[in-house]
């Protein structure tokens, strides 16, 4: 069997899970212009709290699911209203300076919890692979790509095809505006954060399924900076297509790459994209280049 046709098929998968990871972003940059850097950690809580339902409370998945979901969105929303609102106004370094320190909180907070010891998952998908017959998907990859495809769809709809979707979009374009159209800035604001802390437990859901969950999972979400700076900050398209792009290239650094450096570049190789990008285009493939008038 060719490996490339390997490597690709694992990138894309690979990247699906990453492009959901960035939607959370994007949504809540396009709504309230500020880069979240604590999505790593809302993943992360989202694993734990999906993993204790099903093994301290002996229930299915779907039961774990939705109550991870619920938890999410409250989390979000009391994020939003309790550390960001009063934020609004002020410097948005200082904002993102706050994601920083909520990160660390909640790191802690996860720490104290469940300690830092590794977890697995019980089984909760089909264990078979599925055999394309010039590649191999493995049944994690596989599943997470199908769920992270099914959620970012549901994602999209939501915001190009719903009232409140249509609100959010309104917002993210002229805050102003918004108001005087009726919009409550402050709920849009809410249910923004809201819908990024569902997107990053689901994420977290389905890296802890493949490779287990510890505290430290949450360093996915800065691998994921990379992706959403490659396809645009405030470009939803551009999260996905950055997710894939990312995936492949990352796979295709752990393949070529590692034996030659002594291991180490797939994990480095999205940071030095990340480098690349700002340098060559810093408002991303699909991102909007901001143009001021001086």
């Amino acid at each position: 069997m060719d490996i490339i046709p390997q490597i690709l098929v694992s990138g894309i998968a690979a990247g699906g899970v990453y492009g959901l990871i960035a939607l959370g972003f994007v949504l809540i940059y396009k709504a309230t212009s500020v880069l979240n850097l604590a999505t790593g950690e809302f993943m992360t809580l989202g694993a734990f709290v999906c993993l204790t339902v099903l093994i301290e409370l002996s229930a299915p998945f779907g039961i774990a699911l939705l109550v991870t979901i619920v938890f999410a969105a409250c989390l979000g929303a009391l994020t939003e209203k309790i550390i960001l609102r009063p934020l609004i106004g002020e410097p948005i370094i200082s904002v993102i300076m706050v994601t920083i320190g909520l990160a660390s909180v909640l790191k802690g907070l996860t720490h104290m919890f469940w300690t830092s010891q590794f977890k697995s998952f019980p089984p909760v998908f089909p264990p078979q692979p599925l055999d394309l017959g010039f590649a191999i998907v493995p049944s994690g990859l596989l599943w997470g790509f199908i769920f992270a495809v099914i959620c970012t769809v549901i994602f999209t709809i939501i915001f190009r095809y719903t009232r409140i979707g249509l609100a959010m979009r309104a917002t993210a374009s002229h805050q102003q505006a918004a108001l005087s159209m009726g919009i409550s800035v402050k709920r849009i604001f809410a249910i923004s954060w809201s819908f990024a802390a569902i997107t990053a437990a689901l994420g977290g859901i389905i890296i802890g399924n493949i490779s287990g969950v510890s505290i430290h999972l949450g360093g996915i979400g800065l691998k994921v900076l990379s992706v959403i700076i490659l396809g645009g900050l405030d470009s939803i398209i551009g999260a996905i297509i950055g997710g894939f792009i990312i995936g492949i290239l990352e796979n295709f650094a752990g393949v070529y790459l590692d034996s030659f450096f002594g291991g180490g570049v797939k994990e480095v190789a999205p940071f030095v994209i990340l480098v690349l990008i700002l340098m060559i285009r810093p408002y991303g493939i699909f991102g909007k280049p901001l143009i001021e008038r001086v």
